[in-house]
């Protein structure tokens, strides 16, 4: 993330571009919404569960907004840290040192900015 680029500006600069993205696809958006919600609601896998392998998947594809978006959902499912960083730790068993750089950083970070 650069440098004076906090977690809650860029959450709020994704919220922002998905608004205007919405307005100008609504009928995609609406259908991409639910199939997202559907696939973060309650089942077998809890929806701590889902955040977290949410989180490692975003790690791996070196995805910064969705590290962000998907370490708050940790935290908003009540994630503990040490919950989140070991998800780091197996997402940097398959990722490297790339997953590992996301994961002690913008991880990090976002768990302290929005703890």
């Amino acid at each position: 993330m650069e440098a004076g680029h906090s977690t809650q500006s860029a959450l709020k600069k994704y919220k922002e571009c998905i608004g205007l993205f919405t307005q100008k696809m609504p009928e995609f958006a609406r259908k991409f919404n639910e199939f997202t919600e559907e696939c973060f609601n309650e089942g077998t896998l809890s929806q701590k569960q889902k955040q977290l392998i949410a989180l490692g998947i975003s790690i791996h594809a070196q995805d910064e907004y969705c590290i962000i978006y998907h370490t708050k959902g940790c935290l908003d499912q009540g994630c503990s840290e040490q919950e989140i960083l070991e998800t780091v730790a197996v997402t940097a068993a398959f990722g490297g040192g790339a997953a590992m750089s996301q994961g002690v950083t913008l991880v990090q970070e976002c768990i302290k900015e929005l703890k």
